[in-house]
């Protein structure tokens, strides 16, 4: 009997086989000769013709009792659909490579029980979780949103656990891979055991290990970012996006997709419950709710009822002096948290020293040679650093007049206003929190053990710190650079905003009847800024769907975006021109371009984009997946979509 196969490679087609009198069923994992190997495929379904005059080969084996469920292969043929991505890509997402299955044999998982501490819900969480339930066993999308304190965590924890006792699988996505070690100590902490955590950073022998506990259906919950949404659950039974405004939770390199809405998508297809769990939502998600789309329930008032920060904002141009990024004000507020023996924030959304370096003698600027960037100081390493493809330099480079170039530092990052706190704040203890700081394994735990046992006074912090931490003692909270202008390729500026100010207003005060957010900003009338301090979140959303309905955007459009890059400046813009010319055979769509991108150049490709709009109810990602499989590219450029971008550099 004929069957076929789908490899785990970039095809995006099944190879047919003999089964050899092997019983075989869509989505048994097999044994296969493919050229001079053997690999491991998937038994998919019969949709495809073979070639002429082929010689098909007999599957080797079944690979014991493995099989991944009727609607997984439905989810990954839709994944590749919707995003345009080879089916064969998306496959080996969810069966990972071949030594899962040629590896000797691994031990299994042992759950360590531990002490279980005990929590109880009060009255408005309780009734957001019975909200939740009504729809336990089918397909619905539910928004928890509830304010940075509200205890929307213990809520999900609850339904999770009455999941579980159904003998059914969790799974819970994190935006950030370093958010799961904190969250590990939270579900033992409830559960009496530790989740299985799933990221790119664990070691093969753990992810074999717990890539067959999961097929299986031995592990019961799984904590991931956005890749364990294609792990192989043999019984899931709710899927829960934490953070969901978080655009992180877009995959923008390799295979490009939006893991908030394939989770929905495979919810969808399991028939089983997803909660979208969010202070504040993505503008997406607020109009889905407003059109009725997603139940709504929003936690209004803090775990403790301890009351929102108190406001304060800062005119640098009036109180900032000359090489001094925090103000004398600034100062002195903070002293005052620090007499009471509480912990401060100073938040800063720059990596490094300083983002920009200049001779002044002789003007050169420090640009990266693979990109179209500035290069970031860092002056723990001494070095000029690009941010997109990690390329470093010296800052000692020969001036024209034949001495060393001297350089200023333009703008402060990290590091700058670490060193500035340490200088006006000699006394107290002082960390730096920055994902430049956490590249080893224990140094974030570490570092979060010392804030909660109150040996740290003062953090210095990026956009990372404002996601997902809890810091019992931390009730002051500084943002040195308030500022809400934008670059102009992000549409979602304005948005992104909204959600990172809430995030870190919700850090401070949340086991304290006395908070403040201080914003120092340049621009102190500035209407988003002043809205945001009057908790009108949902304001700034209602403005920004007006905005984005009458400029033809997202959600009431949708976008696919084309990148052609080349070594070659003229080749990207030719290349993108054709590829144009061909696309306008498709009816009822809008191309836009092509335009150099913003960031021209990125890891020495040149590139150029087109732009695609089209009917948000139209699924046009068949017709261009058609097209562009008929173009004949030059195999000097590179094609790249993405589908529902996320920003536009």
């Amino acid at each position: 009997m004929k069957v076929q196969v789908l490899l785990p490679k970039i095809f995006d087609f099944p190879f047919t086989y003999h089964s050899n009198q092997i019983p075989l069923k869509i989505g048994d994992l097999v044994e296969v000769p493919f050229g001079k190997k053997n690999e491991i495929g998937v038994v998919w379904k019969n949709n495809h013709s073979d070639p002429k005059d082929i010689k098909i080969k007999n599957i080797n084996k079944k690979i014991k009792n493995y099989s991944i469920d009727k609607k997984l292969v439905d989810f990954i043929e839709w994944f590749s659909i919707y995003n345009i991505v080879p089916i064969g890509l998306v496959l080996k997402m969810t069966v990972g490579i071949k030594d899962n299955f040629t590896k000797k044999e691994d031990p299994n998982i042992d759950l360590i029980k531990k002490k279980v501490k005990s929590f109880k819900l009060n009255d408005e969480q309780n009734n957001a979780l019975k909200y939740l339930e009504i729809n336990n066993n089918k397909f619905d999308v539910s928004v928890l949103q509830g304010t940075t304190g509200s205890g929307k965590t213990l809520v999900y924890f609850e339904r999770i656990k009455k999941i579980i006792d159904k003998k059914k699988q969790a799974l819970v996505l994190l935006p950030e891979i370093f958010l799961t070690n904190e969250f590990k100590s939270r579900f033992e902490d409830f559960f009496g055991y530790e989740p299985a955590i799933w990221h790119s950073k664990i070691t093969p022998k753990k992810k074999r290990i717990m890539w067959k506990g999961i097929i299986e259906n031995k592990i019961k919950l799984v904590v991931g970012a956005r890749s364990a949404l294609l792990l192989p659950f043999k019984n899931l039974g709710i899927i829960i996006v934490d953070e969901e405004h978080d655009t992180s939770y877009k995959q923008d390199e390799g295979v490009i997709y939006n893991a908030r809405d394939m989770a929905i998508s495979r919810a969808s297809l399991e028939k089983i419950p997803i909660n979208l769990v969010t202070s504040i939502p993505s503008v997406e998600t607020y109009n889905n709710i407003q059109t009725k789309k997603f139940r709504h329930i929003n936690i209004l008032n803090r775990f403790n009822n301890y009351p929102l920060p108190k406001t304060k904002i800062i005119n640098l141009n009036i109180n900032k002096k000359k090489d001094q990024f925090i103000s004398d004000e600034t100062i002195n507020q903070v002293n005052k948290f620090l007499k009471r023996k509480e912990q401060i924030l100073f938040f800063i959304n720059r990596r490094g020293y300083a983002p920009y370096l200049i001779c002044k003698k002789c003007g050169l600027k420090q640009i990266c040679s693979n990109c179209s960037m500035y290069l970031t100081f860092h002056k723990n390493k001494n070095k000029a650093i690009c941010h997109h493809c990690l390329f470093e330099r010296s800052i000692k480079i020969e001036c024209k007049n034949g001495d060393n170039c001297d350089f200023i530092m333009y703008g402060p990052g990290v590091e700058k206003i670490f060193e500035e706190v340490k200088k006006n704040f000699p006394n107290n203890k002082i960390n730096i929190f920055s994902s430049d700081y956490m590249k080893k394994k224990n140094q974030a735990d570490s570092l979060f053990k010392k804030i909660n046992n109150n040996k740290v006074d003062i953090l210095v912090g990026t956009q990372m710190i404002s996601k997902g931490f809890n810091f019992p003692k931390l009730n002051c909270v500084v943002v040195i650079d308030a500022d809400f202008s934008g670059r102009g390729y992000d549409l979602r500026t304005t948005e992104k905003n909204i959600q990172l100010y809430h995030q870190l207003s919700g850090r401070a005060g949340r086991f304290s009847s006395e908070s403040l957010i201080i914003y120092q900003t340049l621009t102190p009338k500035d209407s988003t800024l002043n809205e945001l301090i009057k908790n009108k979140s949902e304001e700034l959303l209602k403005n920004e769907l007006a905005i984005r309905k009458k400029n033809k955007l997202p959600p009431f459009t949708r976008l696919i975006a084309i990148i052609v890059s080349s070594n070659q400046h003229n080749l990207s813009i030719l290349g993108a021109k054709e590829i144009k010319k061909q696309l306008q055979k498709i009816e009822n769509i809008e191309i836009m371009g092509p335009v150099d991108s913003p960031l021209l150049k990125i890891k020495k490709k040149f590139r150029s984009r087109l732009l695609i709009r089209f009917n948000n109810k139209d699924l046009m990602q068949i017709k261009i997946t058609k097209l562009l499989k008929t173009l004949k590219i030059s195999s000097k450029i590179k094609l790249t979509v993405d589908v529902d971008p996320v920003n536009f550099g």
